[in-house]
């Protein structure tokens, strides 16, 4: 039996133990996944107080919930780079450059969505 049959063979919450342990990886060794986590927390408790609607509530989550994605993604690019060459190669900071271009492309959107969602709410509060 090679690797592959062995993962397939696993149960399925066996699998999902692997991608939370991804996750609590990125969270403990990467500093950006502690900032979008403290940042998210933030902003949830905004929501939680600005009492936002439905659709803005899934629209953040698919903010936070992207961000976060993107940033594991860019992690695991940067490892897999990391892992075949620890010399300075021209493509390999290539691939971690544009890795890193998708998440701070993404993390600008989010924050233009969240100041189209938060900004009448907070303007709201002053009147």
């Amino acid at each position: 039996m090679d690797l592959q049959d062995k993962r397939k063979s696993k149960p399925l919450l066996g699998s999902f133990s692997f991608a939370v342990a991804g996750i609590l990886t990125a969270l403990l060794s990467e500093r950006n996944m502690r900032i979008h986590l403290i940042s998210s927390i933030v902003v949830f408790l905004f929501s939680i107080y600005f009492s936002i609607t439905k659709m803005e509530w899934i629209v953040i989550l698919f903010a936070i919930g992207g961000m976060f994605s993107l940033e594991l993604i860019n992690t695991a690019i940067e490892r897999v780079v990391d892992l075949v060459t620890k010399e300075y190669h021209p493509l390999a900071k290539q691939a971690k450059d544009i890795a890193a271009g998708a998440v701070f492309l993404y993390a600008v959107l989010a924050v233009i969505v969240g100041s189209i969602i938060f900004i009448p709410y907070i303007f709201k509060l002053f009147k």
